[in-house]
């Protein structure tokens, strides 16, 4: 699936990933291929995504080997069409 991770100052990450963990309201879920639509609020966290292809570590992203992680303050994530879409804080 695409994710794409969008703040008010910048576009975080656009890239395909196998999985996705949000902090939504309720706890933390997580999102895989062909998952069904869905939209959720995110609360303070940690975003988590896996992806096959290199990604560079900045000031928002931190890289491990194949895991990327980022902290939000907050946010609304929407998934339709394999497009995982993250407005976040």
């Amino acid at each position: 699936m695409i994710l794409e991770i969008i703040t008010p100052e910048a576009s975080l990450f656009k890239g395909e990933v196998s999985s996705v963990s949000l902090p939504g309201l309720d706890g933390v879920f997580q999102v895989l291929n062909n998952h069904a639509p869905i939209i959720s609020s995110l609360r303070k966290g940690e975003l988590r995504f896996e992806t096959s292809t290199p990604v560079e570590p900045n000031a928002h992203l931190e890289v491990s080997g194949t895991s990327v992680s980022v902290q939000i303050k907050g946010g609304v994530a929407e998934l339709n069409n394999q497009k995982l879409i993250v407005l976040a804080e």
